[in-house]
């Protein structure tokens, strides 16, 4: 595997230089995985991002550097000390640097020569290909500049990557895969195809880094697709327009990050009082407050899981990595038409805005939950069955009265405040609860499957973990492996108790300050982890970071 950071102030064409080249490493046949870093200022500032590519599928970044592209001089300040022995820092001829690493080449000289002082970032992506070995096509340059610049600047793009290419000499041997028929996909993107897959008819939300490019995927999609998706005016309007959606018979979705679902939260009691089906997608970044809008952290899994006055029913589901955020996103939607609950989609900065080449997506492997409608006859909305789930009708689709009440009520959905009937609702509500946990999807065992050294982690630690025990294992001596939760509430047990007492050491793995699996785990289980791996400072845990901590530490 091969690594390479670009990084520049904001304004630079940090991202766009990014997104053409991981799209030539793809077409060249390596799996790609691509992380950003970004400050939350239009210029200025330093953002950067780290391409990993190779034969393999990398699922993760990787904090040693083959290569460098330095836009700026604070570029090689930060980051030169990852380079490993024999890498390269490619730079601009202007950049003071006497660095034994550095290629100079005269990037704004070229650029201007060829008529545009702005393409200068296109020879850097040649000179790039030219290095690691990777061949550039004329043919398949066209067609991937064409996806990131104005068709008028298409040629004169391809011409400064065709320049660069020709300016330096090779340095590495190309290694390659058969990636280049995979998707290359953000998770936001997976989990937005995800939606469509699952029939999502409305979505509506207020823009929040970083789940904003959910919306942003659906409304361009809407046309095609026939769906409507609504920019509300706040948080609050977001999730009322969707339940009111929902209400109506509508496959209903809204999402947003942290800040935005504290103020959802009282509709989110809502949806679990008036059994309404609602997924609701929450891209975590580093609270609290206004945090750090641009990074990434695990800080929400508690809050989710208990978010509102009272006690509703509900589902969590940590997404892992980018194929799982589309097939769980699909049965998020199945799980609540199926129970009549909120689903709540827990992913993260890294997970959100990274991309990755995957296996194409088969949205057959998924059937869709058709609901039964509601016999006719004596219609009541809520009405006691073996099961605690009412059968539904649409208002307006028939001649009976479809309630929907946030006060406690009866079975036609009528206000009610005897406590026998009180007890009765909650039991049926939460009673879903016992239903749920027979569908649960255990975590995902990766590395030994009886290891001395357990590791424990959810959602988007899944890549990071999955390298940190194979680095561990290449090792020898102990043998290391890890439990990944994606269901994560109500929380799977049955492995974790199965591994859990035979392994010599529990380790958690989280971004968080607090440990919230760890804490998750003691409060269902009683199972108590030996340590935890926690970073929290809004940069996502490296595998190698990992196995370097736990190797320090003795375990």
């Amino acid at each position: 595997m091969y690594n390479l950071l670009i990084g520049g102030a904001a304004g630079q064409g940090v991202d766009t230089t990014a997104a053409i080249l991981e799209r030539l490493i793809k077409q060249s046949g390596c799996g790609v995985f691509t992380m950003r870093d970004l400050m939350s200022r239009i210029r200025g500032g330093h953002n950067f991002s780290r391409i990993r590519f190779g034969a393999g599928a990398p699922r993760c970044h990787s904090e040693s550097l083959d290569g460098i592209i330095a836009l700026n001089e604070e570029t090689i300040a930060i980051h030169r000390e990852n380079l490993r022995p024999g890498g390269f820092i490619l730079c601009d001829s202007a950049i003071k640097t006497d660095d034994e690493f550095a290629i100079k080449l005269d990037m704004a000289a070229i650029a201007q020569e060829l008529g545009n002082a702005r393409v200068a970032g296109s020879v850097a992506v040649g000179a790039a290909l030219k290095l690691f070995g990777i061949p550039m096509s004329t043919e398949e340059a066209y067609s991937i500049f064409r996806k990131s610049v104005k068709e008028e600047h298409v040629d004169i793009n391809v011409k400064a990557a065709q320049a660069g290419y020709n300016a330096v000499p090779q340095k590495f041997e190309h290694t390659a895969g058969e990636a280049s028929d995979q998707m290359l996909v953000s998770g936001n993107q997976t989990l937005a195809m995800g939606a469509l897959t699952a029939g999502v008819q409305f979505y509506s939300a207020y823009p929040m880094s970083p789940s904003t490019s959910i919306m942003e995927y659906l409304a361009a999609k809407s046309g095609e697709a026939g769906i409507v998706v609504e920019q509300a005016e706040d948080e609050i309007a977001g999730i009322n327009m969707a339940l009111g959606a929902s209400y109506a018979g509508a496959r209903a979705m809204t999402g947003t990050s942290g800040g935005g679902f504290s103020l959802k939260v009282e509709a989110l009691g809502f949806a679990g009082m008036a059994e309404l089906p609602l997924v609701v997608a929450n891209v975590q970044r580093p609270g609290p407050s206004t945090g750090l809008p641009t990074r990434t952290e695990q800080s929400d899994l508690k809050f989710v899981i208990s978010a509102s006055q009272g006690e509703i029913p509900r589902m969590v589901i940590a997404l892992r990595h980018h194929e799982d955020a589309f097939y769980q996103t699909v049965r998020a939607f199945n799980m609540a038409e199926k129970y009549q609950i909120p689903v709540i989609l827990l992913s993260d900065q890294y997970l959100a805005d990274s991309t990755a080449t995957i296996p194409v997506l088969d949205p057959r492997r998924i059937a869709l939950y058709q609901p039964e409608e509601g016999p006719a006859g004596d219609y009541a909305r809520y009405r006691f069955t073996e099961n605690g789930i009412s059968p539904r009708k649409l208002p307006g689709m028939s001649k009976d009265l479809v309630a929907a009440d946030s006060d406690e009520h009866d079975e036609y959905g009528h206000i009610a405040e005897g406590s026998e009937m009180r007890t009765r609702m909650m039991n049926k509500r939460m009673g879903k609860m016992a239903l749920l946990e027979e569908e649960l999807l255990e975590p995902e065992v990766l590395g030994d499957s009886a290891p001395e050294v357990l590791l424990l982690g959810w959602g988007s630690m899944y890549g990071p973990l999955e390298e940190a025990v194979e680095l561990l294992n290449q090792k020898g001596g102990k043998r290391y492996g890890a439990l990944v939760f994606g269901d994560i509430w109500p929380l799977p047990q049955k492995l974790l108790k199965k591994m859990a007492p035979s392994a010599k050491h529990l380790i958690h793995v989280e971004q968080n300050y607090t440990g919230q699996l760890a804490a998750l785990i003691s409060e269902v289980t009683g199972i108590k982890t030996d340590a935890g791996i926690l970073r929290y400072d809004g940069r996502q845990l490296s595998g190698e970071e990992i196995a370097d901590r736990i190797a320090k530490e003795g375990f």
